[in-house]
């Protein structure tokens, strides 16, 4: 029943992560990075760029949602993982949170 919940989640994710691009006219080459992260690493990303997606959960919850999304994006965009690609990842995540690099306030 979790793994169903957790797939559900990831669906809804990466549909929003989807609406958020077209909102925001990402460009072809413009991708998000996925990162699991504590409260303060939140705030810290939400203050250096825009637009961010976040979702709150417990950390097991947080690391299949984690894989499930990335392999999503993998399959809608197989150059989803660029060489250097580096993701910020907690010891204790609180959330699993998507921003674009290239996109600063």
């Amino acid at each position: 029943m979790i793994n169903q919940t957790v797939e559900l989640q990831a669906k809804m994710y990466v549909f929003d992560l989807g609406n958020c691009a077209k909102e925001f006219w990402f460009k072809d080459d413009e991708d998000w990075d996925l990162c699991l992260a504590s409260g303060e690493q939140k705030l810290e990303l939400e203050k250096k760029y825009y637009p961010t997606i976040s979702k709150k959960g417990i950390p097991e919850t947080l690391i299949l949602l984690h894989g499930l999304v990335k392999n999503r994006l993998l399959k809608v965009n197989p150059l989803f993982l660029k060489p250097g690609h580096s993701e910020e990842m907690s010891a204790a995540p609180e959330f699993l949170i998507a921003f674009n690099r290239n996109r600063r306030r």
